[in-house]
């Protein structure tokens, strides 16, 4: 009998709370109707609340985008929390081995480490089948001349082991993938196209299975495209066909080594875990393995004490290609867009409360027939949420153009960028919960005022509430919570502002400092003759020949050639004994080969000695030229003509002293660098011109191409181009953040715009009495412009100080120019106030024009 009470109390409860849901959510549907029907009636009021929140989430939106493509977006393979990338780190850089380093994955866990091996380490790795399923290697990429597809040019091409794509888990969008008889020594040579380069280079034919190109003039037959989600493992980098490791000797690539050269560390190993291994037991066993090879083997690289180790890093983190470069740019553009969505939340809120008055009346008559004041303060909050979530799909499409756009500045201004950017799951959770946050937000300010209202008193005020303040002492007014929003919207503006000034001033600092050479009027050309099938001799001649052909085009004022562009990031380095001491320690020297008029075409000025002449050039003779800073470091000042230095058994004699010159980057300061006669290998073509570089492009490309149409043209910029490229980063946060400022500062305007306006309107009989007892146009006038002033001073203050806090973050990306700096901090808040004090006196102005009679009569 108790049971079957207690039964019954159960079900009675459950019936009741089913009951009561099934009321709550005729009444939520209540509260939507009436919520869509108020928004229709007022469909001005309801643009530019969406309008505005689209602006503010559709920009988080964007970065959001480009984070998750970047940041957070998981390989595109089978089951890739599988996958880990042995990685290692010792005290020293391993003393034997010749490393070649793909960008993949950079390390920084104790002094030196990284994650290229060895094709011994590789093979020793991939035989533990106790702990690994598969395990595979790749490297690159590869540049390499392409012919067999039209007229000849550039492919790179990423080398990868036969069971890269199974180890991987990726299928073949057309044909097969490569498997492990490819990369067999002997193999026949055959490639995989990825997916983008067969659509763009082949027109997505499928009948391309089967067909010859060449490569670096060796034969390969394609047998299959890959799928066309994968690009490449490490984010970012791209390529544009996949071929065997063994067939890295065969395409002359000189960083390649063998399955037993245990000296060259070249390879980029990703291992798939064996079901139920854990990755700290995997990482145990791989470690005492890569120590006892690597300290006690036949020819160790690390002594004992170097303490080598190596642990086994998940693929997803482990492999970071361009993430390290753009992390913390893409992190400070999510802040700062963050800022914009609650500028445009408080703005929305301020325009919520104005709205609000407008229905006092109404929400009165609702207390008085007994609504409660959750249910009321809900009805205000389902309205806003409303406005919210139509402005977050309004600002998803716009994050969508947002994000390509972004994307193709890049590409423009860059390189291409191979990233996924289009809407996932992750992206629709993110812009779907701004947009409830944000309605959410907005939707406080409003629901808190109707909270605090009371019937009788409401019907008893009529239509003259005041937004700001609730009573008048004198003629002084607090600050109410729509001037509060306000001085929030000021203030964030300023600390946008503010960064966005901060990084203008570093790009400006960066683009005055002297490189040390004329970078006007210069034309850069890139060209691997190698890539063709010259030798050594016929580089040399063609070199020669192609120098003198350039020089000869009409608006060439002199041509020269090196062996890497200056400050397009490329860096050569070299240890070096002065004085040919054998004792005496090495140091490290810049280094740049160079070709018979180079330093004339640069217009980098030789102080003392001589230039390098054609014969240097085409005898290799043993002679060098050095810049200021290797005289004073290496030298103590002394004189350097006639001095030789030593790199092992080679030695060079100085015989000049150049100017300093920035080498790979404009922020770096000068170092030790010599200039050697380049005899072979790529070269960077450069022409001093008398007319705009960019419009001798088309002639230097015929050019090269008449000589040998078989060289192709690996690229042609300007040298102004490859500046810029190399400021990209700090382009890319002035510019946005720039847009994101200006943003900001449009909707604090309106808001402040806004303020005074309402205040007009809501005391308009009070302007009437004042004039009408001699108030002259100047007092009404000062009246209300006195408080957008007030309300600027203090949003200033408020902002000035945050972003004293904010902009110390920047202070790792800031060049020449210190987070403090007066002058941004100084200018950024008067041009602030101006164009808040322009907003304030439009409707100040229009307030003084009232006609005294109308205004007595308004209400």
């Amino acid at each position: 009998m108790r049971k079957t009470r207690i039964g019954h109390m159960k079900q009675a409860v459950r019936e009741s709370r089913a009951a009561r849901a099934g009321v709550e959510m005729v009444m939520v549907r209540q509260d939507v109707r009436f919520a869509l029907r108020t928004l229709m009636k007022s469909p001005g009021f309801t643009a530019v609340i969406v309008v505005t929140l689209a602006l503010g989430i559709g920009a988080n939106t964007s970065i959001f985008t480009l984070v998750n493509a970047v940041l957070l977006q998981s390989i595109p393979v089978e089951r890739p929390e599988q996958l880990i990338v042995p990685q290692w780190s010792a005290h020293n850089w391993p003393k034997t081995s010749a490393v070649y380093n793909s960008g993949d994955c950079w390390r920084d866990t104790g002094p030196v480490g990284a994650c290229y091996l060895s094709f011994p380490m590789f093979t020793n790795i991939k035989d533990r089948r106790d702990l690994f399923a598969s395990a595979t290697a790749f490297a690159g990429p590869a540049t390499l001349d392409l012919a067999g597809n039209g007229q000849a040019g550039i492919a790179t091409a990423e080398l990868v082991s036969g069971d890269y794509f199974e180890t991987l888990g990726v299928r073949p969008a057309v044909g097969r993938t490569l498997i492990a008889a490819d990369d067999q020594n002997g193999a026949a040579p055959v490639a995989v196209l990825d997916y983008a380069y067969w659509q763009g280079a082949f027109g997505g034919n499928p009948d391309v299975v089967g067909r010859a190109i060449r490569l670096n003039n060796v034969l390969f037959t394609i047998v299959g495209v890959a799928d066309q989600s994968f690009t490449r493992l490490a984010p970012g980098w791209w390529q544009n066909l996949y071929v065997p490791l063994t067939q890295g000797k065969v395409l002359g690539l000189g960083w390649a080594g063998d399955e037993h050269d245990s000296k060259s560390w070249w390879l980029t190993v990703v291992a798939r875990l064996r079901p139920g291994v854990k990755r700290t037991q995997a990482g145990a066993a791989v470690d005492l393995l890569f120590r006892n090879a690597t300290t006690h083997g036949a020819d160790p690289a690390w002594e004992t004490n170097d303490d080598p180790r190596m642990e086994l890093a998940p693929a997803q983190q482990g492999l970071v290609g361009f993430r390290p470069l753009f992390s913390k740019p893409l992190l400070l553009l999510e802040a700062a867009v963050a800022l914009v969505l609650l500028i445009a939340c408080a703005n929305v809120a301020g325009l919520m409360l104005v709205r609000s008055t407008s229905r006092e009346r109404e929400m009165a008559v609702r207390f008085a027939l007994g609504a409660s004041r959750s249910r009321v303060i809900r009805l205000v909050l389902t309205e806003s949420l409303l406005l919210a979530l139509l402005g977050a799909a309004v600002g998803a499409l716009l994050a969508y153009v947002g994000a390509h756009a972004l994307v193709a500045f890049t590409s423009a201004n860059w390189f291409p960028l191979r990233i996924n950017v289009q809407p996932d799951t992750r992206v629709l959770l993110f812009t779907i919960g701004a947009g409830l946050a944000t309605g959410i937000v907005s939707g406080m300010a409003p629901a808190v005022r109707v909270a605090r209202m009371r019937a009788a008193v409401e019907f008893h005020r009529g239509t003259t509430a005041r937004w700001l303040s609730a009573t008048h002492a004198g003629r002084a007014r607090r600050l109410g919570l729509g001037g509060v929003l306000v001085v929030v919207q000021v203030g964030l503006s300023i600390v946008m502002l503010t960064s966005a000034g901060l990084m203008l001033r570093t790009l400006g600092e960066l683009r005055s400092v002297d490189p040390g050479f004329d970078t006007r009027n210069l034309l850069l050309m890139w060209i691997d003759p190698s890539l063709a099938g010259y030798n050594k001799a016929h580089v040399e001649s063609f070199y020669e020949d192609l120098q003198q052909r350039l020089a000869a085009l009409p608006g060439v004022e002199s041509a020269s050639y090196s062996s890497d562009a200056l400050l397009d990031g490329s860096l050569q380095t070299l240890e070096i004994r002065v004085d040919r001491e054998p004792s005496k320690q090495s140091v490290k020297a810049q280094v740049l080969m160079v070709g018979p008029q180079y330093f004339t075409t640069m217009r980098l000025p030789v102080l003392r000695g001589r230039s390098l002449s054609l014969p240097d050039v085409r005898g290799g003779l043993p002679v060098a030229l050095v810049n200021e800073v290797f005289v004073r470091e290496f030298l103590n000042g002394r004189d350097p003509i006639g001095r030789y230095f030593a790199s092992g058994h080679q030695q060079w004699e100085i015989v000049g002293v150049l100017r300093n010159a920035k080498y790979d980057s404009l922020t770096k300061k000068d170092k030790p660098t010599v200039y050697f006669p380049l005899i072979n290998g790529p070269a960077v073509f450069a022409l001093r011109t008398d007319t705009p570089p960019a419009t001798l492009i088309p002639a230097v490309r015929k050019t090269a191409h008449d000589l040998d149409e078989n060289v192709p043209v690996i690229r042609v910029q300007t040298q102004s181009e490859v500046i810029d490229q190399g400021l990209f980063v700090e382009r890319l946060l002035a510019r946005v953040l720039g847009v994101f400022s200006g943003l900001g500062v449009g909707l604090a305007c309106i808001g402040l715009y806004g303020l005074v306006s309402y205040e007009t309107a809501s005391r308009t009989q009070e302007i009437g009495v004042r004039t009408a007892l001699g108030a002259q146009q100047s007092d009404v006038l000062w009246l209300f412009l006195r408080q957008g002033v007030m309300v600027m001073l203090l949003g200033l203050a408020v902002g000035v100080g945050a972003a004293a806090l904010a902009t110390q973050l920047l202070t790792s990306m800031l060049y020449g120019v210190k987070p403090l700096d007066p002058g941004t901090f100084i200018a950024v808040p008067i041009l602030l106030f101006g164009i808040g004090l322009a907003a304030s006196l439009l409707p100040a102005a229009r307030a003084a024009r009232v006609d005294p009679a109308v205004a007595l009569r308004s209400e």
